[in-house]
């Protein structure tokens, strides 16, 4: 059912989140454009911009990943000064309230974990943007040590344990997804009793399986999102409304 106003679908919401024992958010590049983090898809964004490099491509090519990390570097100063917006603060006081065991997020901002959600208990299906990692043996790298690198020898660094390439913890196009992320997404996703999909346009999968998955075990389904998604239609309540605005209310609840 879609709300018909932005008041009616916050009264419906916290009467479903009043109701529910067991709540998984489930996060996709909306709930952080009001942060200053650009999405990937809508007009405008990074991907309208720049075409993405392709894990096949990154591995490949030396430019690649120059190229890479050169667009990397570009967006520090916008990750570094984003702060959790209020749909962040709002799913981490459902998490603090003891609502909600876990969260379940496409994005790589880190925010979630800055709002209040222990590290442990996000569960990154794309991976994390605030550090680097080996694509071989995956040892981990702060991303200044990387620049310096970059910058003192003009090139993408590899690693210093076994000379496999160096790039940002993220889950690039052709990559393999996070195994233990998506085992534990699942486990969240099949035993809910109300799962949130929030800022996910759910045309990416699998990750946009998660809500249908969630639906089929049981769970009451809503959907928060500016525009409409393919998953609507089965969702018991759709929001079309600013996430913030739709969430604000909930923030310290």
């Amino acid at each position: 059912m879609i709300a018909k106003d932005l008041r009616s679908g916050v009264e419906q919401l916290g009467n479903m989140i009043a109701e529910a024992a067991c709540i998984v958010p489930f996060t996709g590049a909306g709930i952080s454009t009001e942060c200053g983090i650009p999405d990937f898809r809508s007009p405008g964004g990074l991907w309208t911009r720049n075409r993405p490099i392709a894990f096949d491509e990154f591995v490949a090519s030396a430019d690649a990943r120059a190229e890479a990390w050169r667009r990397r570097f570009a967006m520090e100063a916008t990750f570094a000064a984003a702060k959790p917006g209020r749909g962040h603060r709002a799913l981490a006081s459902l998490y603090k309230a003891g609502k909600t065991p876990a969260i379940i997020t496409q994005n790589i901002d880190n925010l979630h974990q800055v709002s209040g959600f222990r590290a442990d208990d996000v569960i990154e299906l794309h991976g994390n943007t605030t550090y680097a990692r080996c694509i071989g043996c995956g040892h981990a790298y702060d991303l200044l040590w990387v620049k310096q690198r970059f910058e003192e020898a003009g090139s993408a660094p590899d690693c210093t344990i076994c000379d496999e390439p160096v790039k940002t913890a993220t889950i690039s196009f052709g990559q393999a997804m996070p195994e233990d992320a998506m085992r534990r997404a699942t486990e969240l996703a099949q035993h809910c009793d109300l799962f949130l999909a929030v800022g996910s346009s759910l045309v990416v999968w699998p990750a946009a399986g998660f809500p249908l998955m969630a639906k089929n075990c049981g769970a009451k389904l809503v959907i928060i999102n500016n525009e409409s998604t393919e998953q609507d239609d089965v969702a018991d309540l759709v929001i079309r409304h600013d996430i913030g605005e739709t969430l604000g209310p909930f923030v310290g609840n």
